[in-house]
């Protein structure tokens, strides 16, 4: 292939006085003395002041070099410290170029030029509009030697480059880390979900949504995003959060919208909203699906045109804020029963991660346990621990199907924070694990029992099955609404059913779950996508 360089002339360095020239250092003549790299061609780039310069130049370089073909350029760079025209010129100059990568390789030097010039090249290099390398000329030791020194080529493939890797990698892990808080997890789908977190959260700015059984740790991780950006000065303002289902009537709209005095009843003064309030920083919108029908259309226009109309004014306000949206309502269904605004959702949904809930990740139970008494150490200073067999016990039952972990990580953190205050000298033990397992698994029962009433199973029922709801019979509704609630807390068809038919299975020689719980649905015109989606 051949070698085809292309550079800037250096007014000060390429210049030589005619009789001494040769003893002088001068970069762009020395790229063509170097026996181990022969330049085919020369592209040249002169500034207009520079011609008598830019021919002697270009006949020493056919002089060390004579199968060197020189080609001048003239660029004009009225102001060579501004940025903005340099980098227009420079960037005119390579799209007029044509490039034929497979017979040439082109080299971009950048030893020369303005300190302007030199970036905008590395820049134009980078973003492959000139597809090269960049190849960087060192002076020898004493300038007037009339040696050509060295040079160095420069991969931009950082990966090449071993201890950059490295540097990456450890920069990615930090990164990781920080969004679990430290906490090191083994659940190696949450993992890669975390490592596309951080990827998204620092090289996008489009809108995340994260959805999830209530518990599974939103609120925090929405927050750790922000912080994560904060530490790397990618945003500036504040993290607003706030929840949706708190909202309601003309304090929905005021609240996250603002308002003018006098707007409505009670409106006394002027008041900000919200979304202005999360100008250059992020806003975080939990329970999302809880929005009415007038908020969500202000909110569209607010996050496509960043700007929105407080209630009572006359003159729109601008926020240039990025949104983080919470929920644990699936939004399609909510889309198709009309509930939700479809292109709202496809404005935020673009980035989509579903937190699983605690009875999903049981490889990762002990590492929150610990994580939880760290927190009780650092915020009451009293060091609690459990004994080894209180360890095993709480474990076992955590991971058991007893467990369901309704409240996910909120269950957790509450009977870690009881079980530390009742531990004697700071130690769990097996008498505090037992009382505790017991307080969880009543409350949990008494949950049961609260949502089995006749009104809870109408609700979770109509809504898979619409107004048809009405056709079935008491008996089924109870049946059928515990059967439900299984499947949305379930990560798969195959685990839902293991946790329904825990009893059955044992005294079957095969257990083909999944099939059983597929055919019970069946019987109503259910699918398991309705109810689920992560298979």
């Amino acid at each position: 292939m051949k070698n085809v360089a292309i550079g800037i002339l250096g007014s000060t360095l390429d210049r030589g006085a005619r009789e001494g020239r040769w003893s002088r250092w001068r970069p762009t003549v020395a790229l063509c003395q170097h026996e181990d790299l022969l330049i085919d061609r020369f592209e040249l780039l002169v500034e207009s002041n520079n011609r008598a310069l830019a021919r002697e130049v270009a006949d020493d370089m056919q002089m060390v070099s004579p199968g060197t073909d020189v080609r001048l350029h003239a660029v004009s760079f009225d102001d060579p410290w501004d940025f903005e025209h340099v980098y227009e010129a420079l960037h005119g100059f390579a799209a007029g170029l044509t490039f034929d990568s497979e017979k040439e390789r082109y080299l971009v030097h950048v030893t020369t030029g303005t300190h302007v010039a030199q970036i905008c090249l590395f820049l134009l290099t980078e973003s492959r509009h000139f597809p090269a390398e960049l190849i960087q000329s060192v002076p020898p030791r004493i300038r007037t030697s009339g040696k050509p020194g060295s040079f160095v080529i420069i991969d931009l493939d950082l990966s090449k480059y071993d201890r950059i890797a490295q540097r990456f990698a450890h920069d990615r892990r930090t990164a990781s880390e920080f969004l679990k808080a430290g906490i090191e997890t083994r659940s190696d789908h949450f993992n890669r979900m975390i490592d596309e977190i951080e990827h998204v959260s620092l090289h996008s700015k489009a809108p995340i949504l994260l959805t999830g059984p209530t518990g599974a740790g939103k609120s925090s991780l929405a927050r750790r995003i922000y912080e994560l950006r904060r530490l790397r000065c990618d945003t500036r303002g504040r993290f607003v959060e706030v929840n949706c289902a708190t909202l309601r009537g003309d304090s929905a709209m005021s609240t996250l919208f603002g308002h003018k005095r006098g707007a409505f009843t009670g409106a006394m003064k002027d008041r900000d909203g919200l979304i202005r309030e999360a100008d250059q920083g992020i806003l975080f919108l939990d329970e999302i699906g809880e929005l009415g029908q007038d908020e969500q259309a202000m909110l569209l226009r607010a996050i496509e045109d960043k700007t929105f109309l407080p209630l009572g004014a006359d003159r729109e306000i601008q926020s240039d804020f990025e949104l983080i949206s919470g929920t644990n309502r699936d939004l399609a269904s909510l889309v198709k029963k009309g509930r939700f605004r479809d292109d709202l959702l496809a404005r935020i949904n673009l980035w989509t991660f579903r937190l699983p809930g605690l009875a999903e990740r049981q490889e990762d139970i002990e590492a929150n346990i610990m994580y939880e008494l760290e927190q009780i150490t650092a915020a009451t200073g009293r060091h609690v621990r459990f004994n080894a067999e209180a360890l095993r016990k709480f474990l076992s039952f955590a991971r058991s199907t007893d467990a369901t972990w309704a409240g996910n990580f909120r269950d957790l953190n509450a009977a870690i924070a009881r079980m530390a205050t009742m531990a004697p000298s700071g130690r769990i033990t097996v008498e505090v694990v037992e009382a505790e397992i017991g307080r969880l698994c009543r409350s949990w029962s008494d949950m049961q029992h609260t949502e089995d009433k006749p009104g809870g199973d109408t609700e979770v029922i109509a809504e898979v099955l619409g107004a048809s709801h009405r056709q079935l019979d008491e008996f089924d509704k109870v049946q059928l609404a515990f059967v439900l609630r299984v499947c949305r807390q379930s990560r798969s068809l195959s685990a839902a059913g293991r946790k329904l038919f825990a009893e059955s299975r044992k005294r079957r020689k095969s257990a083909n779950d999944a099939d059983r719980l597929r055919k019970y649905l069946g019987r109503f015109g259910i699918e398991w996508s309705e109810l689920n989606d992560n298979e």
